[in-house]
């Protein structure tokens, strides 16, 4: 058994490591606003400290990251600080795509990306061309995406299968409605994180987080670290998944 020890409240089993991790990338407006500067600048930070632990993920060996870029309902906050995510997302998929061949890290999007500028759409789905190639650790971006949302355009789109005859309205297993949604093909998230003190799901992964444990610290996402995220997947190795036995 291999056990990564960073501090001595706790340790981590790097044999067991949770298949899937989802976080909830929460409190950059407000780490901006604590050091009296504009949100574009926490949002900044917050894509810095995706970076690392993105990198980290793929270093310790986890098999999926799924992060909370953009909601359905973000589209609601001023234009300026919209601009400005979209703005650090496409610096930040250029740069993935000139270290994709080195990192060997794949890509997908979670939403609906036709909303978004045409420059943007492309760089999302070259990024996720240039991923089939690869295999290790997945990162999946929530863009435009919201839990609701994805269950909805899932259960229009088994409708119309329905109605031409490729599928079967008597005959649907959890399983294959899982294969309408946008995380076809990927395990549900083991492990769901919040930083920034918030207790709520925000409408995301609803359908995929049935059964995964949650983890809320107060600590605002710029300044998530490694540490923070070993000391989630400590408290996750530390409890009993029993689904709904005993």
């Amino acid at each position: 058994m291999a056990l990564f020890q960073k501090k001595a409240d706790y340790q981590v089993d790097m044999d067991h490591l949770p298949q899937h991790i989802a976080i909830i990338m929460d409190g950059n407006g407000r780490w901006a606003k604590k050091r009296g500067l504009p949100r574009t600048a926490g949002h900044a930070a917050g894509a810095e400290t995706f970076r690392t632990v993105a990198t980290f993920a793929k270093d310790i060996g986890l098999q999926y990251l799924t992060v909370y870029a953009f909601s359905t309902e973000n589209w609601k906050r001023p234009p300026e600080e919209v601009a400005a995510i979209m703005s650090l997302l496409e610096k930040y998929l250029h740069e993935a795509i000139g270290r994709m061949a080195r990192d060997k890290v794949k890509m997908a999007f979670f939403g609906d990306l036709s909303p978004l500028a045409p420059k943007l759409q492309t760089l999302c789905h070259e990024t996720e061309e240039i991923s089939k190639g690869y295999d290790g650790c997945q990162v999946n971006i929530c863009l435009n995406y919201g839990g609701r949302d994805e269950v909805m355009r899932a259960a229009m789109a088994y409708a119309q299968a329905c109605v031409e005859g490729r599928a079967d309205p008597n005959h649907l297993t959890q399983e294959q409605f899982g294969n309408w949604l946008y995380s076809a093909g990927i395990p549900d998230p083991d492990l769901i994180i919040r930083p920034s003190g918030e207790q709520r799901i925000s409408n995301f992964l609803l359908w995929q987080c049935a059964y995964a444990e949650f983890y809320y610290t107060d600590v605002l996402w710029p300044d998530f670290s490694k540490d923070e995220l070993l000391k989630a997947i400590a408290s996750y190795q530390n409890r009993s998944r029993r689904y709904g036995g005993i």
